[in-house]
């Protein structure tokens, strides 16, 4: 079977897995399927009690992969996430040294569980985490564990003591990824399935090793020349200063996407496009993958808020005014 055939049969394989402990939400979980592949990292906004834990977890034991859960709050410290030097001495020759302890952020899988809890500072420890896969303590570089994949959640209904994200560490997210209330039907099946007292047996479907693999495949997926003009056309009209910008961008955003976005569009298509067992990526791709590439990469400006309009609806004018 080739690397490609493989991805698409272990999507298959990981779809079915979930769904013994995870009822619904599909698009959510294509979502961060399709992140992973493509080396990026999600924020997950969601109410308490929708499973953003439970789905994490299972998918790193899905794929034998080292989870890690951090909860972040106001006390949290940077040496807290990242790790920390202390001082050893050698029993044999009594010298003292220093010892580098890993801290949590060491794991293939890491959920940043309610990150606008912590200030800045403890946030930004993941930054360096986020973009290099590495630490550096005491001038030391360690590096971290590959894949690494780093999850983070919000709680969109409590605003009070937190801190929200700068747009500068939003940016680096590939994804922002909404998770709704399940509908009826669903609900039912959860509570059926959650006070049963079975417990699920999960597969493991790939390894670490194999995961790298399978994300140097997407980068090698071809996109046409139209396609990228596309991704870079629909990121480029977000911007209220770039010349032509239409008159709801002007009034509606205050600042649109940057370059990231673009990229994003375009790896995550390649991404969609293999899991989806298509061997390039399409417009259509481009445009599916709008909402969760822009949604957390455009700042609303006053006049939007004033008229009660939402993200949701400003990237969705967006994507129907750029012709494909």
């Amino acid at each position: 079977m080739e690397l490609a055939e493989k991805l698409v049969e272990a999507h298959r394989t990981i779809l079915e897995q979930l769904s013994k402990v995870i009822v619904g939400q599909k698009d959510v979980i294509d979502q961060l399927l399709i992140s992973l592949f493509s080396r990026g990292h999600c924020v997950i906004v969601g109410v308490p009690g929708l499973a953003k834990t439970l789905l994490v977890s299972s998918l790193a034991e899905i794929l034998d992969l080292d989870f890690k859960r951090i909860q972040f709050t106001p006390d949290l410290m940077p040496s807290d996430i990242t790790g920390t030097e202390i001082i050893q001495e050698e029993k044999v020759s009594r010298e003292r040294g220093y010892k580098f302890l890993p801290g949590p952020v060491f794991a293939n899988i890491v959920l940043a569980d309610e990150i606008n809890r912590t200030p800045p500072k403890t946030q930004a420890a993941l930054l360096q985490s986020m973009q290099e896969y590495k630490v550096t303590v005491g001038g030391q570089n360690h590096p971290l564990p590959l894949p690494f994949f780093v999850l983070a959640t919000q709680n969109p209904i409590e605003q009070e003591g937190t801190y929200p994200l700068p747009e500068a560490q939003l940016d680096r997210f590939f994804f922002q990824i909404n998770i709704g209330y399940p509908t009826f039907e669903d609900e039912r099946e959860i509570v059926h399935q959650s006070t049963s007292g079975k417990k699920a047996d999960l597969k493991k479907v790939l390894n670490a090793e194999e995961i790298i693999t399978l994300q140097d495949i997407v980068r090698r997926v071809p996109a046409a020349d139209h396609v990228v003009d596309y991704a870079v056309r629909l990121a480029a009209s977000t911007r209220p200063q770039q010349p032509g910008a239409q008159d709801f961008v002007k009034s509606w955003i205050a600042w649109g996407a940057g370059p990231r976005a673009s990229q994003a569009l375009v790896l995550g298509g390649k991404a969609k496009a293999v899991l989806e067992g298509r061997k390039s990526v399409s417009v259509e791709d481009i445009r599916a993958l709008a909402a969760p590439v822009l949604r957390h990469r455009l700042v609303p400006s006053f006049h939007a808020e004033a008229e009660g309009v939402g993200i949701e609806a400003i990237v969705e004018k967006v994507v129907a005014s750029v012709p494909a």
